[in-house]
């Protein structure tokens, strides 16, 4: 395990049995609230940014988003935020994909992608991967290239990189952390 990995996965705190028995939730507000940490996280998804050679960096709502942001700022690329639908104003497109339990739909505007842009979609977590799939297909849509999916951690455990990898088309996924 690297220093930056070691950093990270301290500040990352199990909470037992929430949202409901069972489930042993992986909490990055302690990772937040450390400057170092939440710096050197950063900085780690500014590189992959760079090194595929992003235009933008999209961040899925809501926990993709305080990540995403400062990545984007940090890579000196322009940020997108991907939203649940009816979230945002104007003109979108949308995409609908399965949950466990039902489905849900994302959307973004549509004007903020175009056919020049290469994304880096930034998350903090891949567990199923249905989430970041539905997003891929999204930014597709709207004529823009896929330059890679990176996630602070991933839950193996949950299949979402095997779910992922046929859509990502060879696009690389990154995780800071597997788990």
């Amino acid at each position: 395990m690297t220093g930056i990995q070691e950093l990270l996965l301290s500040r990352i705190r199990d909470v037992s049995d929430y949202p409901e028995p069972g489930v042993m939730f992986k909490d990055i507000t302690p990772l937040l609230a450390d400057p170092p940490a939440f710096t050197a996280l950063t900085g780690a998804l500014a590189e992959i940014a760079v090194r595929t050679r992003a235009t933008k960096v999209v961040g899925l709502e809501a926990r993709g988003f305080i990540l995403g942001a400062p990545v984007a700022v940090r890579a000196g690329l322009g940020f997108i935020p991907v939203r649940k639908a009816g979230k945002l104003p104007g003109a979108t497109l949308r995409q609908a994909y399965d949950l466990e339990y039902g489905s849900a739909e994302i959307e973004v505007h549509a004007e903020d992608l175009t056919g020049e842009d290469r994304i880096l979609v930034v998350d903090d977590v891949l567990a199923t991967g249905g989430t970041a799939e539905a997003s891929i297909q999204l930014i597709r849509r709207a004529g823009a290239e896929v330059a890679g999916l990176a996630v602070l951690m991933e839950l193996g455990f949950l299949g979402g990189r095997d779910r992922l990898e046929p859509t990502l088309n060879g696009a690389p996924l990154e995780a800071l952390l597997r788990i």
